[in-house]
């Protein structure tokens, strides 16, 4: 059965999307406030600019630049802070957040649903100490949550740098037993497949363009066709469940559907499609992707 759904994230004491508009997004991390590009974010902001002047970081882009650009900082903003992020049934986490080059801050708050998924699937496995692969894993969030439930967990990402920060957000949480990999997802999970490798959970966050270790090129419209079919052969067929995340701009969910209609055929079990947002202080929604998700 599929159900077509739109998942925000729950209240969440460090963290709020204060207001959205003009191609920006003003946002609280712990007690700082951050504005920072959204390109999706095409009305107006509902506060005034009044309020978007107390950001203590604010981003803007390098000329020529659709990503790079430099931060403007007040007085007191750290370059680096921790915030938690805690849930009903124990889920609790520490991340480290950081200004980057690239507008990112180390975290994407509007995967808390998804987060909460992991959790709660992984935990009703703990007894078979499940298998979790998370590929593209960033920082790590999708792997501590899949941990912190008892998972044996591989995070691979092809930054080196990328895996420290999600070690240290590992520490952080009191939490220790990852395996770190830095490769290029393609190839792993080829030999994966051919080593008869299995997963109870598998977890994709592909970009939409990005370089492997050794410069190997990624195009999400290329690849993501033979990358679900390897999924496919990676999940246990008895036992297993399954988050893929899209950000691409206009990389619509009935893309997702139909792909994962062919490519995981059968499921008695709800099969979950839709968009990712989430809501300011006004209640406007901001889309910020796509996913699909489902379990046995």
């Amino acid at each position: 059965m599929l159900v077509y759904d739109f998942l925000t994230t729950s209240p969440w004491p460090d963290y709020e999307l204060l207001d959205s508009g003009n191609f920006q997004k003003l946002e609280r991390f712990g007690k700082y406030m951050l504005a920072r590009p959204e390109p999706q974010a095409i009305w107006d902001m509902a506060l005034p600019a009044s309020e978007w002047h107390k950001a203590d970081a604010t981003f803007a882009r390098a000329p020529g630049s659709t990503e790079k650009g430099q931060w403007s900082l007040k007085k007191g903003m750290p370059e680096q802070w921790v915030i938690a992020y805690e849930r009903p049934g124990g889920l609790r986490l520490k991340f480290r957040l950081g200004l980057s080059s690239f507008k990112h801050v180390g975290l994407f708050p509007e995967q808390d649903p998804n987060w909460q998924f992991i959790y709660n699937q992984t935990n009703a496995r703990r007894a078979k100490l499940p298998r979790v692969l998370n590929l593209f894993a960033y920082t790590g969030a999708a792997t501590l949550a899949a941990r912190a439930a008892g998972a044996d967990v591989t995070h691979l990402d092809s930054v080196k740098q990328v895996n420290f920060w999600a070690r240290d957000n590992m520490e952080a949480s009191g939490l220790d037993g990852v395996r770190w990999l830095v490769e290029d997802a393609m190839k792993y999970v080829r030999r994966e497949v051919k080593r008869g490798s299995k997963y109870q959970g598998l977890i994709l966050d592909p970009p939409a363009y990005g370089r492997g270790p050794n410069g190997e090129k990624w195009q999400l419209e290329d690849e993501l066709n033979e990358l679900l079919k390897l999924s496919q052969q990676l999940l246990d067929p008895e036992d297993h469940f399954f988050v893929v995340n899209l950000y691409s701009l206009g990389f619509s969910a009935l893309i997702l559907d139909n792909l994962t209609q062919a490519i995981f055929p059968g499921k008695k079990a709800v099969r979950e499609l839709g968009e990712i947002y989430l809501h300011d202080a006004s209640q406007r929604k901001l889309p910020l992707g796509t996913f699909c998700r489902f379990a046995t």
